[in-house]
């Protein structure tokens, strides 16, 4: 009787030996999971945004309008972070020929410096306040494969991010204010 006894405590113990081994790796059941930080803080940047303005601050102090006074925009972040976005000149001129394949030197150069697109990966870091951009592909090729970081505020749906002087390579710094639409 004794033996048996002995027995069924250390079949007991190596069976909760080998459980609290297994424990970790079991899946969790619950149907809700509190969200971590970071989800809560990307949350925040979840949905459609319009460009509201997008004026560029020169070397000399100078504000200039590169997207004209009125230009359009389009900034799409999802849950997950990932984003497209769109700023373009409000005013650009049509091609004289209707063909973008032939168009002149001119209006080529016009036409790629007024707009800007990149799509990729975003999230924030608020304790720093940035927000970063990882560019998967850009209208300006040296912006792609890159990470960019960016001094944003965010506040009653309107996020505000200035793009640094060594991002654009031409000395200017560039200020985007977006308003979420959804």
């Amino acid at each position: 009787m004794k033996k048996l006894n002995l027995i069924k405590t250390l079949i007991l113990i190596i069976s909760l030996f080998y459980l609290t081994l297994a424990l970790p790796t079991l899946p969790t059941t619950c149907a809700f999971q509190e969200p971590t930080k970071e989800k809560l803080v990307q949350k925040q940047l979840v949905g459609t945004w319009v460009l509201v303005e997008a004026p560029e601050i020169r070397p000399d102090g100078s504000k200039a309008q590169t997207f004209g006074p009125n230009p359009k925009g389009i900034l799409i972040i999802d849950e997950t972070g990932q984003y497209s976005l769109q700023i373009y000149q409000s005013d650009r001129p049509k091609f004289a020929s209707g063909d973008k394949r032939r168009g002149s030197d001119k209006e080529y150069q016009t036409a790629m410096l007024g707009m800007s697109s990149h799509f990729g990966h975003c999230f924030l870091e608020p304790e720093k306040g940035v927000i970063i951009f990882q560019i998967e592909c850009a209208s300006f090729p040296n912006w792609e494969g890159t990470e960019q970081k960016r001094q944003y505020q965010l506040s009653n749906n309107v996020l505000t991010y200035q793009i640094p002087v060594t991002a654009n390579g031409n000395g200017i710094t560039t200020i985007s204010t977006w308003r979420r639409v959804q």
